[in-house]
């Protein structure tokens, strides 16, 4: 296995996990009203900022999630599919460093959304 070095990469790595996370029902509903089609390219550049120090992303993504109905076990759940899916596409610096941030966002957007009592 090699490490995520390029967009490509990225791709494989979002597409990928969204296909596998979409097949967990306790998640699956939370996302019904998004349109993947459109926002995958949006998920790709996140990503693509994160690992691979690409510019052009300015959205807030906490803001992006803070209204879904999310519980703090779906942040579990998140967080193992991602995992699963970096590990068994990638290894090597940028592939610890995927799990690393998912771990960051997870922790940041939980404790967040606890502060201000959405879950």
């Amino acid at each position: 296995m090699q490490d995520i070095t390029n967009s490509a990469d990225v791709e494989l790595l979002v597409k990928t996990f969204y296909s596998n996370l979409l097949l967990n029902e306790e998640v699956k509903p939370i996302f019904e009203h998004v349109d993947f089609e459109k926002h995958m390219p949006h998920m790709i550049a996140f990503w693509e900022f994160v690992l691979l120090d690409k510019e052009g992303y300015t959205t807030n993504v906490f803001d992006k999630h803070v209204n879904l109905p999310l519980k703090a076990e779906h942040f579990d759940i998140w967080l193992n599919a991602f995992e699963n899916t970096v590990n068994g596409l990638f290894e090597g610096e940028n592939a610890q460093k995927a799990i690393f941030r998912a771990k960051t966002i997870a922790f940041s957007f939980e404790s967040k959304m606890k502060q201000m009592g959405k879950i």
